[in-house]
């Protein structure tokens, strides 16, 4: 038996830590502030179940990033109706903006005050690595033909957590040092990157930024091509081999539903080499979307660790 003063035994007791306080006191987790709007996941390509699954993921990432945050998942090509498997993302910002109409209704009807909303029912935050015009031109279309009140947030890079996820997924696939810092060969490991995407010149520049993140990690050339650009892909193919790389290899710069099925097939065949796997849901991309989605708010929640 034990003591109020301690344990009969002599054992030590626990204490619990007293909060630091000063310059090194650790931070309070952030959490999403009373009423705020929905952070809706913009979902491209056509929906099947790996990408639900996919934006799910990356979903109840976010969540634990930032509790008590309202998530939900519309897609670009999805179907509207009541019950729908893949909600349209139109569909999805009317159900959001009816629930806070009604929310609202039934505040005022229990006697509390309500005050007018001063910012949007939902933030949109599309489920890209990088800027596609057509995507992002499709997404602001069902913004406006929505009955809420949401904006479109900025895509989830260029950013240093997608070098890494990029280094991650190239190391999985033995084509990467995991780790330079411990000298850990790789016989297959790449003296030359492709980091292929999708979107354009605009996405291909974007890409770029990325892809010197990247090259300073591996400390090999990295070049960044157009996945659907007819010939973009052999020409950086042939520009990477030109200046001395042997064994080239490609990274997509890609999250997974917004490439069309074969490109990646097609790219590899083009420029001979081999290709890791695209990011997926690789646990940053929850982190960037609720920084997105904060940056989008003007909420101070912090960046997200590089």
């Amino acid at each position: 038996m034990s003591s109020p003063t301690g344990p009969a035994n002599g054992l030590p007791v626990r204490m619990p830590r007293p909060r630091q306080t000063g310059r090194h006191r650790r931070p309070e987790p952030a959490v999403a502030p009373e009423g705020a709007p929905a952070l809706v996941l913009a979902v491209p390509g056509a929906p099947s179940a790996a990408s639900r699954g996919l934006a799910e993921e990356i979903i109840s990432i976010g969540r634990s990033e930032l509790p008590g945050l309202e998530a939900r998942i519309g897609y670009l090509e999805g179907e509207d109706g009541e019950g729908s498997e893949f909600p349209s993302l139109s569909g999805v910002l009317n159900a959001v903006a009816d629930e806070r109409s009604v929310r609202a209704d039934f505040a005022r009807a229990a006697g509390h005050e309500v005050p007018a909303p001063t910012g949007p029912d939902a933030v949109v935050v599309p489920l890209l690595a990088g800027p596609d015009a057509d995507l992002l031109r499709r997404m602001r279309q069902a913004l406006m033909d929505s009955s809420a009140a949401a904006e479109l947030a900025d895509v989830l890079g260029p950013h240093p957590l997608l070098a890494e996820g990029l280094h991650v997924r190239l190391s999985e696939a033995g084509l990467a040092r995991a780790d330079r810092a411990r000298l850990f060969t790789v016989a297959t490991a790449a003296d030359g990157i492709i980091l292929a995407t999708t979107g354009g010149e605009e996405a291909v520049q974007a890409a770029g930024i990325t892809g010197m993140l990247l090259a300073a990690r591996l400390a090999v050339p990295v070049m960044a091509a157009a996945l659907d650009q007819e010939g973009s892909v052999a020409s950086v193919a042939a520009e990477l081999r030109g200046a001395g790389a042997v064994q080239l290899a490609l990274a997509p710069y890609l999250i997974g539903p917004e490439a069309a099925e074969g490109l990646l097939d097609t790219a590899c065949k083009e420029a001979d080499c081999a290709t890791a796997e695209v990011l997926g849901a690789y646990s940053a991309l929850g982190k960037l979307a609720v920084a997105q989605y904060s940056a989008a708010l003007g909420l101070q929640l912090g960046a997200p660790a590089q």
